[in-house]
């Protein structure tokens, strides 16, 4: 039987939706079969054997919408395995965020679901895509901005879920 994996993500300027379909695609090459989906437009996990759910860190705080998702879907998610990450600056500056504690923010809310897998990448941070607000906080704080996403990082990562989500 083909595994069924949900790839839920959150995305307000489109790098963590961009991460989500790269997972995706990397989980199809082990011949699941993988649906990339926004958590908001997620009715049931009826059918999946797996969840990969995947959210941004805006000023320094995990996207709210995970929680969401948890609770909204909290009975599918206590049996079938999750896997989870956060996209943010994080990796390339820990001065702004440290890794640890977005990791630690996004394993509370996931609450009380504990992801077999969990990492956090470097996403796009483009001043194109900012407010006025989010351009002169990232000015103040020194932040580089740019796409330090990697891609191979995210493909190695992708490879090794069917392993942790036994499917």
């Amino acid at each position: 039987m083909t595994a069924r994996i949900l790839v839920a993500y959150a995305s307000r300027k489109g790098s963590t939706a961009e991460i989500a379909q790269a997972v995706g695609k990397e989980l199809e090459t082990t011949g699941a079969r993988v649906d990339v989906v926004e958590l908001g437009k997620i009715s049931t996990l009826a059918g999946y054997d797996a969840v990969v759910a995947g959210v941004p860190v805006y000023m320094g705080k995990v996207e709210k919408d995970i929680s969401k998702f948890v609770a909204k879907h909290r009975d599918r998610l206590a049996i079938i395995p999750v896997a989870a990450f956060a996209v943010g600056i994080a990796p390339v500056a820990p001065r702004i965020e440290s890794v640890e504690k977005v990791q630690e923010d996004l394993t509370t809310e996931l609450r009380p679901i504990k992801p077999v897998a969990l990492t956090v990448f470097a996403g796009k941070l483009d001043p194109e895509k900012m407010s006025f607000i989010e351009r002169k906080m990232t000015g103040l704080m020194n932040v580089t901005t740019g796409d330090f996403r990697n891609w191979n990082a995210i493909a190695a990562w992708a490879r090794e879920l069917p392993g942790k989500l036994k499917v």
